[in-house]
C-alpha cells in the first residue's frame, strides 16, 4: 500500500517550498501519494489540492477576523478528511496560524505531525513554544540558530538550512542582469523595494519616492528600479509618483523581476521582510526599513525582544546593515544611510564577504534534509486511533 501524506501549504513561498519537498520524498518513495492544500507548484508534482493555498492567504489583522468562520470551516473540513483517509504523516508547511491547531488534533489522534519553517518564536510571541511543543511531532528549521530553542523545550528537531541558499548563485552576475532588465552597463543603480502587499507599498512608496529625489540631486547620474508583485501595487506606485510631482525622476518600474533588480544594484533599499535575506544572498549592500500602523508598531515592539527586525542582521548576530524603522524611515535618514554604502567600496566588499560566509552557511540542500528528517516518522508511524480524536 502506498505511503500517503497529507499537507498543507500556505501562499505562493509555501507552495514552492512543498514542492520541492514532495520531489525530495518522491526521490525516495517514488510511489508516495500527497493531498490536502497546496498551489500550482505542489499540483505539478502531482499534489491532490482540496482546496487551493491562495485560501489561506490573509493580510493583516482585520482580514484575519472577517475570514475567520470561513478558514475555520476549511481547516475542520480536512481534519475529517484526514480522520476518514488515514494518511500515513501530516506535514504543515509554513502558515502557522492555519496548522498548529491542526498539527495538534492529528498528533494527539496518532498520527505524526511535523511543521516545516518554524515559526518566529525568536522575534515576538516567544510563549508560543509551549503550543508548539504540544502540537508538532517534529520540527524543521531553515536557520541555524533555531534548534536549540526548540532542544531547550523538548521538541524534536532538525536544522535543514533555507531552500533560497540552495538557489541562489554564490557570485551574482550584475553585469548580466543590468544587460536582461536593459540597463546601463556603468553608473549607479539603486533597487528599491517597497514590500509586495498594497499597504506596504502605500506607506512606503512616497518616503521611496522623496529618498530617490533626494539622491538624485546628489548624483545626478544614479538611477532607479523597482520591482513591483502586482498590477496593484505598480498602479500604487505610479499614483506615488504623480502626487510627488516626481515622474521626471530616472524610476524604472517592474513586473516582478526583484532578484534580477537587487542583482544589478549597487545598493538595495527594501521592506523587512524575506526580500532582506534575498539581498543578503546576492551580496548586496542595503538599507532596510519598514513603517506600519501606529499601535500595530507598540503592540509589536512590546512583543519583540531582539534588537532587529531584518534577517540579515538577526543571522548575523549584530547590526550589518542598517534599519531605520517607522518615524525613523525619513527620506533624508534613508539617503543618507544608502550614500555611505555609495560613498564606501571597501566597506560593501566587507560586507559582501560577511554575506558569503552566511550563504554557505545556509546553503543545505534543504529538501533533501527534510525528507531525510522526515522519512523514520514515515518507517514507523503509529497505528490511526480515531477514537483519541479530541472533539
Amino acid at each position: 500500500m502506498a505511503i500517503r501524506i497529507a499537507m498543507v501549504a500556505g501562499e505562493a513561498s509555501g507552495d514552492l517550498l512543498a514542492s520541492h519537498l514532495i520531489r525530495a520524498i518522491r526521490h525516495r518513495i517514488p510511489d508516495a501519494e500527497f493531498f490536502g492544500i497546496g498551489g500550482p507548484k505542489m499540483q505539478a508534482e502531482g499534489f491532490d489540492a482540496r482546496w487551493a493555498c491562495e485560501r489561506l492567504a490573509v493580510h493583516g489583522y482585520v482580514d484575519a477576523l472577517k475570514r475567520y468562520r470561513e478558514l475555520s470551516g476549511i481547516r475542520r473540513t480536512l481534519l475529517k478528511q484526514v480522520n476518514a483517509e488515514r494518511p500515513d504523516a501530516f506535514i504543515g508547511v509554513d502558515a502557522p496560524d492555519f496548522n498548529l491547531w491542526l498539527e495538534r488534533k492529528i498528533r494527539d489522534a496518532g498520527m505524526p505531525a511535523i511543521h516545516f519553517v518554524s515559526p518566529s518564536i525568536w522575534a515576538w510571541r516567544g510563549g508560543r513554544i509551549k503550543a508548539i511543543a504540544r502540537s508538532v511531532s517534529h520540527m524543521l528549521c531553515l536557520f541555524p540558530f533555531e534548534p536549540g530553542l526548540y532542544e531547550s523545550a523538548g521538541v524534536p528537531v532538525s536544522y535543514v538550512g533555507h531552500p533560497l541558499a540552495d538557489v541562489f548563485p554564490m557570485n551574482p552576475d550584475r553585469e548580466y542582469a543590468r544587460e536582461l532588465l536593459g540597463l546601463p552597463a556603468e553608473g549607479q543603480v539603486i533597487a528599491l523595494l517597497p514590500g509586495s502587499r498594497q499597504s506596504e507599498v502605500r506607506n512606503l512608496a512616497p518616503i521611496y519616492i522623496e529618498t530617490a529625489r533626494i539622491l538624485r540631486e546628489r548624483h545626478p547620474e544614479v538611477s532607479f528600479v523597482v520591482p513591483l508583485a502586482t498590477r496593484e501595487t505598480r498602479a500604487l506606485f505610479a499614483e506615488a509618483l504623480r502626487v510627488a510631482q516626481a515622474e521626471e525622476l530616472p524610476v524604472r518600474m517592474l513586473f516582478g523581476h526583484a532578484v534580477e533588480a537587487m542583482t544589478a544594484a549597487d545598493a538595495v533599499l527594501v521592506a523587512s521582510g524575506t526580500a532582506s535575506l534575498e539581498a543578503a544572498l546576492l551580496k548586496r549592500p542595503m538599507v532596510i526599513s519598514y513603517r506600519i500602523g501606529k499601535w500595530q508598531y507598540r503592540l509589536m515592539k512590546r512583543m519583540a525582544y531582539l534588537p532587529w527586525v531584518g534577517l540579515p542582521n538577526i543571522l548575523c548576530n549584530e547590526t550589518v546593515v542598517p534599519e531605520l524603522l517607522q518615524d525613523d524611515a525619513t527620506p533624508v535618514a534613508l539617503a543618507d544611510a544608502l550614500d555611505r554604502w555609495l560613498g564606501d567600496p571597501e566597506a560593501c566588499t566587507s560586507l559582501a564577504e560577511r554575506f558569503e560566509a552566511l550563504h554557505l552557511q545556509l546553503r543545505q540542500n534543504t529538501a533533501e534534509k527534510a525528507a531525510a528528517a522526515i522519512l523514520p516518522y514515515l518507517n514507523k508511524a503509529p497505528a490511526w486511533n480515531p477514537s483519541r480524536q479530541p472533539a
